[in-house]
């Protein structure tokens, strides 16, 4: 496959969705091809290229989950242990989660934490101040009971970290992952970012049109208790070299069994766009009967992919700078990708006909601990509407990013309870409602969150 085929598709993949700047590469059998297109940003423009920075947010935890496999290699972290051997001071709601949830629980995503509604604040932004603030976060499990993906999770796992080596949870990290990979173009300080090259992200102002996001980092997490979640910033470069340290048979810092480990299944996900289940941090899942490993993020108007094909030596990333249409721009890159070089054809199912009965008994309210999803029915169709509390947005003095607006979605074929969104930024997202003993809906999932009913209104 040649690198103007790569670079055609996605010229023509960012003017189709809109997107100011993107940046894709692909790794097959060793030999790297990237294509970029547009500018860093509308307001300041230079031209995008493999080496441009671009945030990665929730990326960052494949990094986060790769530093401690490294430190229980080499026997300072045991995965099943309780997370309170390493962070005694760790306070929950629930006194018994807190003293039963593991280091493993952390990192594939079943200790039962909520999304992520803690706020150090200026006076204490750090992991422990982090920490001691986890008290007041919503428990929606117990742990082990199921997977329901958790910010919060991650930054507790980078506390661990910190603990077991002494040292800030980025010097930790550059020391046992980046530096021995040789990531000399990834960063978790800003300070660091701003004398290169980077890309600022863009979301749809009042008129639709696309302007600067504001703070270049997603809200809250530009907070150093929210890096091990979401903190860095890489290219394109860096992210396959990365790839292929996860592709490799092993090394002095890490060993094979320890990279294989990660790709294992931990954990299953039902009817997930995230993948058929969780490893240590990684999504996995099957493709056309390929099984693949990866790991998404979402920041201020910035996306980030990647995708890993262990069987075939091959990966494929893809970042672009612009909300909510960078998500299904990187999607169509690797969907691509997958197809031309591997002849892997990825489909999204297809709904059933409308049900007006299944359409009301799943509207309403549900929530997470900073986000409300709205499902709606007008008699024709089924919509989904996702975006940040009110009262969030309120409290808070920096920008967030939009809501996502109601989106057409629709059941697929079964007991009713598993759906596929059919238009929008979300476009291919899949996900179920859950029941209560009882039979009664009670939650959704949506990207690997589960959104519990809210009490209807009196």
């Amino acid at each position: 496959m040649s690198q103007e085929k790569l670079s055609d598709f996605v010229a023509a993949a960012a003017g189709e969705f809109g997107v100011p700047g993107v940046s894709a590469g692909v790794l097959t059998g060793g030999r790297e091809t990237y294509a970029s297109h547009g500018v860093t940003s509308l307001d300041t423009p230079l031209p995008v290229d493999e080496r441009t920075l671009f945030h990665l947010a929730s990326v960052t935890k494949t990094f986060t989950a790769t530093a401690l496999m490294r430190l229980a290699a080499e026997g300072k972290v045991d995965l099943d242990a309780p997370v309170r051997r390493y962070v005694p001071e760790l306070t929950l709601a629930d006194e018994g989660a807190a003293a039963r949830i593991t280091v493993l629980n952390l990192l594939n995503h079943t200790a039962g934490l909520d999304w992520n509604l803690i706020d150090t604040g200026e006076e204490d932004d750090s992991l422990p101040g982090f920490v001691a603030r986890m008290a007041g976060l919503s428990l929606i499990a117990p742990p082990g009971a199921r997977a329901s993906y958790s910010q919060a999770g991650y930054n507790l796992a980078g506390r661990v970290i910190e603990k077991v080596t002494g040292l800030t949870f980025e010097k930790a990290v550059a020391a046992l992952v980046l530096e021995p990979a040789g990531l000399s173009n990834t960063f978790f300080e800003p300070d660091e970012v701003m004398v290169r090259r980077f890309a600022v992200g863009h979301n749809p102002g009042e008129d639709g049109e696309p302007r600067s996001a504001r703070p270049w980092t997603s809200w809250r997490a530009g907070s150093r208790a929210n890096n091990p979640g979401g903190g860095l910033a890489s290219s394109v470069s860096d992210l396959l070299r990365w790839a292929g340290f996860h592709l490799g048979a092993g090394d002095e810092t890490l060993p094979g069994g320890a990279l294989r480990r990660m790709r294992e299944p931990t954990v299953e996900l039902r009817a997930s766009t995230l993948g058929d289940a969780f490893g240590i941090c990684w999504f996995l899942r099957e493709v056309d009967g390929v099984r693949t490993i990866g790991h998404g993020g979402s920041g201020n108007g910035q996306f980030a992919e990647l995708l890993i094909v262990p069987e075939h030596d091959f990966a494929v990333v893809s970042l672009a700078n612009a909300g909510p249409n960078g998500y299904p721009f990187n999607q169509a890159v690797v969907r691509w990708a997958l197809e031309h070089y591997l002849g892997v054809a990825e489909r999204d199912p297809e709904p059933i006909p409308y049900d007006e009965a299944r359409a009301r008994e799943v509207a309403g309210r549900y929530e997470i601990d900073a986000m409300n999803l709205d499902v709606v029915t007008d008699g024709h169709r089924l919509t989904l509407e996702v975006g940040i509390k009110p009262e969030i947005r309120q409290a808070s003095e920096a920008e967030m990013p939009p809501d996502h607006a109601p989106a057409t979605m629709g059941f697929l074929a079964g007991d009713g309870e598993e759906y596929i969104i059919t238009e929008g930024g979300l476009k291919g997202q899949r996900g179920f409602f859950t029941r209560d003993d009882g039979g009664a809906i009670v939650g959704v999932d949506l990207a690997g969150r589960l959104f519990g009913r809210a009490p209807a209104a009196r």
